[in-house]
């Protein structure tokens, strides 16, 4: 397989990752994903923030952000993210901790 093939197979399965997070499984909250997985929707916008700056984009985090997410942050919270519970925010802290860094954010 070619590099250009390989890009736009990675590119589509990117697309159909978000569509799936964004469109069919609103419901699966991202303190959830995190605690399980290690990454959550807010760690995609961010790698796709970091590509972008280092190809010489400015992007912000909330700019990468509503483009991944279609949407404002606020608007998602609003319409999508539930509550988490206590046992779920010590985990998250856990997770966030191993698997983005205590500096992140």
């Amino acid at each position: 397989m070619d590099d250009q093939t390989r890009i736009e197979l990675e590119a589509a399965a990117f697309r159909a990752l978000r569509e799936h997070l964004m469109e069919k499984r609103t419901d699966v909250q991202n303190i959830d994903m995190m605690n399980l997985t290690g990454f959550c929707r807010n760690c995609l916008s961010r790698w796709y923030q970091e590509a972008a700056n280092a190809r010489g984009i400015d992007m912000s985090k909330d700019e990468a952000r509503e483009v991944f997410y279609g949407m404002t942050m606020d608007a998602w919270k609003a319409n999508y993210q539930t509550d988490a519970s206590d046992d779920q925010q010590k985990a998250f802290e856990t997770a966030f901790a191993e698997n983005v860094g205590k500096d992140a954010g």
